[in-house]
């Protein structure tokens, strides 16, 4: 049986979400169980990286519940053959749960990966779509307690939980040599930080860290976007302490997979509780090792002093002092590196995730048809 996939992802920035779906297209697209295509906005930051791909692409309004357009024209997608819309938000339910009325075709299933720490809204409108969702998958045990532990009528067997994962891109570029881009002696060891510049992911608690550590060890590579206005405090920041020398804020970056391979260490202070902490995965695939926050899933894959460092959150001075124990022990990075490796090669990579999920794919449309 030949299964078709929607990938249904309607926000306007490249993001977490995003990053899952183009991972499992690109998968998908080469096995001849499925059919894969992608549905989005017209979002040039979102089309350019999924065009890569070279795989069929719808564009819709997706603009929620009030969107009666973009459920139509799904639904035409939807009118013959066994069909899994898969989500990434509640916004998007919404539409895939009226395009399967719409279609008419009792062979599509509605799949919603909750991506995020979040607990159930009460309203009818949102009570009626949860129970309209096929199955609602969660990326980490964390996730999953706190959105079950507050959903009310929701039956247990109908939500699962499958630990994302990463993979290297086949379509990356070499990233350029950054020490010499950054102009980094070789005797300072790199500490890279990579994501959302936002409160949340900790990069200001970063920041007030390092300002407790020896100036020559040391040169932190700061790769992401931000609002604006936190940008500029983080820039102020900077210059006040006067971390010039030491501190490069590099903006959005393609393909992190060959800029992590040349960092000594990653540091990801998240201070908001991380749903999984994708972050985190790309390091241990590189086999290098990491300093983390233990107040989400990180402590699911994460095992302090073994393949990383734990700390409290919005603490720097518990943060540096994880910092400087791997600068001064370069020995122990490396060893903490292989067995981050190690660890992620053997429970946590791709081809693990890859076959939970078609697995689930299978199941939830044959399952499904075999109780009527």
């Amino acid at each position: 049986m030949n299964i078709n996939i929607f990938h249904v992802v309607s926000n306007k920035y490249w993001g977490g979400p995003e990053e899952y779906a183009y991972e499992m297209v690109s998968r998908l697209r080469n096995d001849a169980r499925f059919y894969a295509e992608v549905v989005c906005k017209k979002n040039e930051p979102v089309l350019l990286h999924f065009r890569r791909l070279e795989i069929p692409i719808s564009i819709l309004p997706l603009k929620g519940v009030t969107d009666l357009d973009s459920p139509t024209r799904l639904a035409r997608l939807l009118r013959k053959g066994h069909n899994i819309v898969h989500v990434h938000t509640f916004r998007d339910a919404f539409t895939a749960v009226m395009a399967r009325r719409i279609s008419e075709n009792r062979n599509t299933r509605v799949i919603m990966t909750v991506h995020g720490i979040c607990r159930p809204k009460s309203n009818y409108l949102y009570h009626k779509l949860y129970q309209s969702i096929d199955k609602m998958v969660f990326v980490s045990h964390r996730a999953y307690d706190e959105w079950m532990s507050h959903a009310r009528g929701f039956k247990s067997e109908r939500a699962c939980i499958i630990r994302d994962s990463v993979m290297d891109n086949p379509l990356a570029s070499p990233a350029p040599n950054l020490r010499e881009k950054l102009n980094i002696s070789p005797d300072k060891t790199l500490i890279m930080f990579h994501g959302r510049l936002t409160p949340e992911k900790g990069i200001d608690v970063l920041l007030q860290a390092i300002t407790r550590l020896d100036k020559d060890k040391y040169h932190l590579a700061v790769i992401g976007e931000g609002k604006p206005k936190f940008v500029s405090q983080l820039k102020s920041f900077i210059v006040e302490h006067q971390l010039l020398h030491n501190v490069s804020l590099m903006g959005f970056q393609e393909d992190m997979a060959h800029i992590i391979q040349q960092c000594d260490m990653g540091v990801l202070p998240s201070v908001e509780p991380e749903a999984l902490g994708i972050v985190n995965l790309e390091y241990m695939m590189q086999g290098k090792p990491h300093i983390t926050t233990n107040n989400g899933a990180q402590v699911e894959y994460v095992t302090d002093q073994r393949n990383a460092l734990l700390v409290a959150p919005s603490d720097p001075d518990a943060l540096a002092q994880a910092i400087e124990q791997l600068l001064d022990q370069p020995d122990k990075r490396l060893q903490m590196g292989m067995q981050a490796k190690e660890d992620f090669d053997r429970m946590l990579n791709y081809d693990i995730f890859y076959d939970k999920m078609t697995t689930l794919y299978n199941e939830i449309l044959t399952t499904k048809k075999s109780k009527k």
